[in-house]
């Protein structure tokens, strides 16, 4: 089958970052195949709202306004930032295409380097994971919760408000601010967020024709690794509001998956790595929860709950 003639609508956030990113998958989308995209932006509750994304639950706050475009057939497909999608699958959609991953890891930005802060300095950021990981490295620093894009974080540095903040390093590399960052934070520091630094092309479960040209752009190796990430958070995700750290590497033999737990304070975690096949990247993300459940991680989830 082929894609229905004409140029194809492209769903996006408004956000300078959201649109540079959907900008990048329409331009590769047309040199692959030589079919026209065209971006639709789209507001969504999590653009708007003024509460933190911690007291939102996260999940679906960037996405709902979306796919109800897609629902609408206001446009053929969407492009979000994988980390913000729900893991539980709705079957109205499909995940058509994960294109190859960019950087996964976290970044610092600011003047100094995170060992480099002086005591009590000030860092922003709207993650509890990144909160509770950053606590358990400097527990004599304030975190301070922040929201709004990338620019509006990052001025706060600028006019002194905040010593340093935290942003996703794949982010500011796309938007051109990548020679802001004072430092890249290393897994074994700060495991990011499942899906962090990967994007995902979705379309309607019922437009057969897309799905196929829609599934160019796919990178299996970047399935299979945030497959397993995904696992895991939906594993662990029943009643929890820990922060949830998971990364993925698929070497083309082997998965090889790293979780963690923390608590929100820092002072406890739950961490265990596993390994397995690619072809069963979402039974070993679902293992590897059973055993850190088995650990204590659902201790240290209740807690957060309460």
């Amino acid at each position: 089958m082929t894609t229905r003639a004409g140029t194809l609508r492209l769903g996006t956030r408004r956000s300078l970052m959201a649109t540079t990113q959907s900008g990048m998958v329409a331009d590769a989308y047309t040199r692959r195949t030589g079919r026209a995209i065209e971006l639709v932006g789209v507001t969504t509750f999590g653009d708007v709202t003024k509460a933190h994304l911690a007291q939102l639950g996260g999940t679906g706050v960037f996405v709902n306004a979306l796919r109800d475009k897609l629902i609408e057939d206001e446009v053929d497909f969407a492009v979000h930032s994988l980390k913000d999608l729900p893991t539980t699958q709705d079957p109205r959609f499909v995940l058509a295409a994960i294109p190859a991953r960019h950087d996964h890891r976290d970044a610092l930005v600011g003047t100094h380097k995170f060992a480099d802060l002086a005591p009590g300095a000030r860092v922003g950021t709207g993650s509890p994971r990144r909160v509770a990981m950053l606590s358990a490295l400097r527990p004599d620093l304030e975190y301070v919760p922040i929201r709004g894009n990338a620019d509006t974080r990052i001025g706060k540095v600028t006019s002194g408000e905040l010593d340093a903040v935290v942003l996703a390093a794949a982010g500011l590399e796309r938007i051109g601010r990548s020679h802001e960052i004072a430092q890249i934070f290393e897994t074994e520091e700060l495991l990011p967020a499942p899906g962090q630094g990967a994007l995902a092309v979705e379309c309607r479960a019922d437009r057969a024709d897309l799905i196929e040209f829609l599934r160019v752009l796919d990178d299996p190796s970047t399935r299979s690794a945030v497959i397993a990430e995904r696992a895991v958070l939906n594993a662990l995700e029943a009643g929890c509001s820990a922060p949830v750290g998971a990364f993925a590497a698929d070497d083309g033999h082997t998965l090889n998956l790293t979780a963690v737990v923390v608590s929100i304070d820092g002072r406890e975690a739950v961490r265990k790595s596993a390994a397995g096949s690619p072809s069963e990247a979402a039974k070993l993300g679902r293992l590897l929860a059973a055993e850190m459940i088995a650990e204590g991680a659902d201790r240290l989830m209740g807690e957060q709950s309460h």
